[in-house]
C-alpha cells in the first residue's frame, strides 16, 4: 500500500472506528488526529492509536495522503475551508457524513473538485464517541463513495480498494443518489423512532402504563431515537428536501392504512401488512455476487443460568471463532433468541451442526 500517513479530524464513533480497524490492519501507519478535546487526543495517543500526542494543527494534515473529515456535518464545511491551501496535490480529502448535497456543493464552491472523495459508512449506533468505537465496525458494512466527476479515477480506484481492505464494502454512488436513499432508509426512520417515543410519552397515563409495559417490539423500532438530537438536528436540515419528500410520502402510506382500517377492509389491511412482510423477508436473503455474505444463524437458548456460555464452550472447544453474539426479541421468533454471527461459510455449517448435534432448535438464514 502506498499511503503513509492519515489524518482524522473528529475522533467520534466513526472516526474512532475507523482509525482502530486501519490500526488493526496496518499497524505501521502514521496517523494523526484534531479533536474538539484534547482528553480524546490524550486517550486516542495513549492506546496506540494516534502518533501526535497533542492536538493536531490545520498545518499538520499537509503530509497527509487522505484526510477524513469525522465532525458533524457544519463544522466539516468549516475545516475544508481551512485545509484548501493546506493539503498536498495528491492528497484526497473525504468525510464520513450521512448527507452529501452540502459538503459536494461547497467542495465545488472551492475549486476543490478534483481532490474530494464523499463517503459514508453504514454503520453505526445510537452511542457516541470514541470510547464506544471498535475496530470491527466497518466489518461487511456498505461504505458508500461518492466521487466528483473531477476526481481522476486512480484516486478513486485506491480508495476504493483501501476501504475494502478494512472489511468495508464500498460501493460508489452519485451524491444526489445517495442522499435520496439516506432519506429513506435513515433519515426517515429517525425522524418516525423519534415522533413514536414523544407519542407514547404524551399519550401515557401518571402511572406510566405504556412505559412500564412497553417489550421487544416498542424498543426494536425506538433503539434509535437515543441518538445524538444534535447530529439529527443538522441532518435533518442538510438533507431537507430529500427528507421532506420521504415524510409526505410516509405521511401518504399512513392514510392509506388508515382509511382500509376506519372501512374495515380487511382484504386492503391484509396487503399492506403482506406486502410489508414479503419485502422485508427479502432483506435477509443472502446476496448474490461479489459482494460477501453475512453468516447469521439465530438458536433456541436454554432457560438456564450460563446458557450463552455453555454455546460459547461447545463452539470455542471445536475451535470456532464468534465473529458477533447477541439475544434477540422480536416477533419474529416466539421468545428470545440468540444471534450468532460467524466469520465464514465452513465455520457457519460446521455451528449449525454442533448445535443441532446438543440438541438446541437453530433457525438458519
Amino acid at each position: 500500500m502506498s499511503i503513509q500517513t492519515l489524518g482524522f479530524i473528529g475522533l467520534g464513533l466513526i472516526g474512532g472506528s475507523i482509525v482502530k480497524t486501519a490500526r488493526r490492519i496496518y499497524p505501521n501507519l502514521h496517523m494523526i488526529a484534531r479533536s474538539g478535546r484534547q482528553l480524546t487526543i490524550t486517550e486516542a495517543y495513549k492506546d496506540g492509536l494516534i502518533d501526535n500526542a497533542k492536538n493536531a494543527s490545520i498545518e499538520d494534515f499537509a503530509d497527509c495522503d487522505y484526510i477524513f473529515l469525522c465532525t458533524p456535518v457544519q463544522q466539516n464545511l468549516t475545516y475544508i475551508r481551512q485545509l484548501k491551501d493546506v493539503m498536498k496535490d495528491s492528497c484526497i480529502l473525504t468525510d464520513v457524513g450521512s448527507v452529501k448535497g452540502d459538503i459536494h456543493q461547497a467542495i465545488a464552491d472551492l475549486g476543490m473538485d478534483a481532490h474530494f472523495i464523499g463517503g459514508h459508512p453504514m454503520a453505526g449506533s445510537e452511542k457516541t464517541g470514541i470510547s464506544n468505537a471498535t475496530a470491527y465496525l466497518l466489518e461487511n458494512a456498505y461504505y458508500i463513495l461518492t466521487p466528483t466527476a473531477q476526481v481522476d479515477r486512480v484516486y478513486v480506484n485506491e480508495f476504493r480498494d483501501f476501504i475494502a481492505s478494512l472489511g468495508a464494502i464500498p460501493m460508489i454512488l452519485d451524491y444526489d443518489a445517495h442522499d435520496k436513499a439516506t432519506a429513506a432508509i435513515s433519515h426517515l426512520p429517525h425522524v418516525i423512532a423519534s415522533a413514536l417515543v414523544n407519542l407514547v410519552e404524551q399519550s401515557d397515563d401518571a402511572h406510566e402504563t405504556m412505559k412500564t409495559i412497553a417489550a421487544g417490539g416498542f424498543k426494536d423500532i425506538t433503539r434509535i431515537a437515543s441518538s445524538s438530537p444534535v447530529m439529527w438536528e443538522e441532518i435533518c436540515l442538510s438533507n431537507q428536501k430529500k427528507l421532506l419528500l420521504m415524510l409526505d410520502a410516509y405521511q401518504e402510506s399512513l392514510s392509506e392504512i388508515r382509511a382500509r382500517i376506519e372501512a374495515a377492509d380487511a382484504c386492503g389491511i391484509n396487503r399492506f401488512f403482506q406486502s410489508a412482510k414479503n419485502y422485508r423477508d427479502s432483506l435477509a436473503v443472502t446476496p448474490k455476487g461479489p459482494l460477501r455474505t453475512v453468516f447469521e444463524l439465530y438458536c433456541d437458548l436454554i432457560d438456564e443460568a450460563g446458557g450463552i456460555a455453555t454455546i460459547a464452550t461447545i463452539l470455542a472447544s471445536n475451535r470456532l471463532s464468534i465473529k458477533n453474539i447477541g439475544i434477540i426479541h422480536n416477533r419474529e421468533f416466539e421468545e428470545g433468541v440468540l444471534k450468532i454471527e460467524m466469520y465464514d461459510q465452513p465455520s457457519y455449517d460446521r455451528t449449525i451442526s454442533l448445535l443441532r448435534k446438543y440438541h438446541y432448535t437453530v433457525y438458519e438464514r
